[in-house]
């Protein structure tokens, strides 16, 4: 996976390119979150869910289904978001998207299952050139997690970066 300091990137780089007229500061908190929710499977570890089941890790809520629903529940708080309904979605759900897209594209894990709950199959991408980052506060800040670190900033953080510096209409 990509780790959980990389994830808010697409968010923010959303709001910075779209401005903070389209994108309210409360609607890229959101965003943010959503960016990271997905990660939150990775209890199941603790309670003794295998890493290849549904609710294992990278499967139900690193999928497009969780990124619509997350989305749905930001369309049903757009007014206190401070954006369209619309506005609300389309963010959310890139962002909520964006969580299993970038874990899709490192490389380590078993995939990501896209299609849950219709499909448990895990996928990746061809090409990926992103790190795969340690699961655990101890083992993320060692050497392999600086490596990932490094990873990250040259594959997530340059180009959305670069993106952001380029507004959106």
């Amino acid at each position: 996976m990509a780790s959980v300091l990389s994830h808010p990137a697409v968010p923010l780089t959303l709001s910075l390119a779209l401005g903070a007229s389209r994108v309210p500061p409360a609607l890229t908190a959101a965003a943010c979150a959503a960016s990271v929710l997905p990660d939150i499977d990775s209890l199941g570890f603790a309670a003794g869910i295998p890493y290849g089941h549904p609710l294992g890790h990278r499967g139900l809520t690193h999928s497009l289904s969780f990124a619509l629903l997350a989305a749905l529940a930001a369309t049903a708080f757009a007014r206190r978001l401070g954006a369209p309904p619309a506005m609300a979605f389309a963010v959310v759900f890139v962002s909520a998207a964006s969580h299993g897209l970038l874990d899709a594209i490192t490389t380590g894990g078993l995939g990501v299952a896209f299609f849950s709950p219709f499909s448990n199959r895990r996928y990746f991408f061809p090409w990926r050139p992103i790190l795969v980052s340690p699961i655990g506060i101890v083992a993320f800040f060692s050497e392999r997690g600086l490596r990932v670190l490094a990873s990250e900033l040259a594959w997530i953080w340059l180009p959305a970066g670069l993106f952001a510096g380029a507004p959106i209409g």
